[in-house]
């Protein structure tokens, strides 16, 4: 891009602003020059922050105050999901039925960014009450990915993932229930981290519902930023249950050597099919990790073979969803969207086929403890493919991998099992396959082990295909503009 100033990960910027190398307005104008320009075609911010400027005016006077002790954000602009409470903006949630609801006030992790002294820039647009896999509803419409406007970001944080590879931003956040940071990241080329579940709090998120597999994390283009963002936002609020008091994540060393890991590693495994091209960049990955001396072995997932991990988690998905949701549609379903109306007509799952996939889940839950005994990561594909063609995921629910026709829901089968089990994980943009298209590997630790997934992840960016494109020469709008 033209500006070299949005080519900077949140890391620098935030390093110049202090050292008054740059100001925080010309930062922020240089982002809203970049949003008038780009976000026409993407459709990914669908709200701006009202006094976006005027925060930035305030961020610059803070610096010369001699008092004034600044946050490790100052002055850097960021962008939430749609999902999340920002006090005084709706949260849609992408929605007819919640387009209108103000939040009343931050979400902890919104009021953290702005603790820390970000700038927010606006909200980016998701499906539905975030359950679907491409991001487009009917309050917003469509996003599209920068990297070619005929496929689709994916969903849940697909505006988001959108928004930063494009440059309208440097950071951001987004929430997974099923693969929603993950897949998005890897469709437009960045990094998504999911943290373990009860590593941030989800107060905050709308909509409330599946909270033991939602998690909220940051969206970023090096793991730099993704680990500033964890240290700023992770911690209990003392309102989610599930957010524990556990030590904050050490991210300031990502360069230790990691050559005593023991790595395991799967291309398809239990999750099938798998197109041929992303199988070859998780090969390239886990290539680099056996030529830095790692262990590697591949993984053992048998116990997977008899509990449908998919399965288990859209009935619980649809049992749990249509008891907190519900109440909302009555007499409403003529204002739910495609997606959520396909959600609706589906068959509902009988109270023994409910209490079947909580006993599934404890059982995917301890393979996967007993697993990670004796392994410290696994590498293995986020998607079974890099982003689709818009609506692919749509019609008839079927998704074509290397010519196999398979439902919609299957983009997210690597990743929607670690939602169910709570691991960290992380995509990380590793290649490109023949359309030019990012792909994404899949790094998944221990649970509140981050540490070691974000080491493992810096090493992969350093060796990464896509590392210039994704620091900004790449000029994804330019494709199908």
């Amino acid at each position: 891009m033209e500006n070299s100033l949005n080519n900077l990960d949140a890391t620098e910027m935030a390093v110049r602003v202090a050292k008054k190398d740059i100001s925080p307005v010309e930062l922020i104008q240089s982002h809203l020059d970049q949003i008038d320009q780009v976000n026409p075609s993407l459709n990914s911010i669908v709200t701006l922050a009202e006094d976006v400027m005027d925060q930035a005016k305030e961020a610059e006077k803070a610096l010369y105050k001699s008092e004034s002790k600044i946050g490790p954000l100052h002055g850097v602009p960021y962008t939430i999901k749609d999902s999340i409470d920002v006090s005084g903006y709706r949260t849609s949630s992408g929605s007819l039925l919640t387009s209108k609801s103000l939040a009343k006030k931050n979400a902890p992790v919104a009021e953290r960014l702005k603790t820390a002294g970000g700038i927010l820039l606006g909200k980016t647009n998701t499906p539905e009450f975030t359950l679907w896999w491409e991001t487009d509803n009917r309050v917003f419409g469509r996003t599209n990915n920068p990297w070619d406007l005929t496929r689709t970001p994916g969903g849940s944080s697909g505006g988001e993932a959108a928004a930063i590879a494009a440059l309208l931003s440097p950071i951001g956040i987004g929430s997974d229930s099923g693969g929603s940071i993950r897949v998005p990241a890897s469709y437009c080329g960045i990094f998504g981290l999911k943290p373990t579940h009860g590593r941030v709090p989800i107060t905050g998120h709308v909509p409330y519902t599946l909270t033991e597999h939602t998690h909220i994390g940051p969206m970023a283009r090096s793991t730099k930023d993704i680990a500033l963002a964890l240290n700023i936002i992770e911690g209990p609020d003392y309102s989610d249950h599930y957010a524990v008091n556990m030590p904050s994540t050490n991210t300031k060393h990502l360069d230790h050597s990691i050559s005593s890991l023991n790595v395991a590693w799967y291309t398809d495994g239990p999750f099938q099919p798998i197109s041929e091209s992303v199988k070859s960049v998780v090969e390239n990955a886990i290539n680099m990790f056996k030529d830095m001396k790692c262990n590697v072995e591949e993984a053992n997932l048998d116990f997977l073979s008899s509990l449908d991990s998919m399965g288990t988690s859209g009935k619980i998905a649809s049992v749990e969803g249509g008891r907190d949701l519900g109440p909302l549609f009555v007499g409403k379903e003529d204002l739910l969207g495609v997606s959520m109306q396909s959600r609706l007509s589906l068959p509902k799952p009988s109270h023994e086929e409910y209490l079947q996939a909580l006993l599934n889940r404890q059982k995917i839950r301890q393979g996967f403890m007993d697993f990670f005994k004796d392994v410290d990561i696994l590498i293995c594909p986020t998607s079974p493919v890099s982003a689709p063609k818009h609506n692919q995921l749509k019609k008839d629910l079927l998704l074509d991998v290397d010519g196999i026709l398979t439902p919609g829901r299957t983009a997210l089968m690597s990743t929607m099992v670690y939602d169910l089990t709570g691991s960290p994980a992380i995509s990380v943009p590793f290649g490109i396959d023949k359309n030019g298209m990012p792909i994404g590997v899949q790094i998944v630790g221990r649970h509140f082990e981050e540490q070691t997934v974000l080491n493992a992840a810096y090493k992969l960016e350093l060796l990464s295909d896509l590392r210039e494109n994704v620091y900004g020469d790449h000029k994804p709008t330019q494709k199908n503009k």
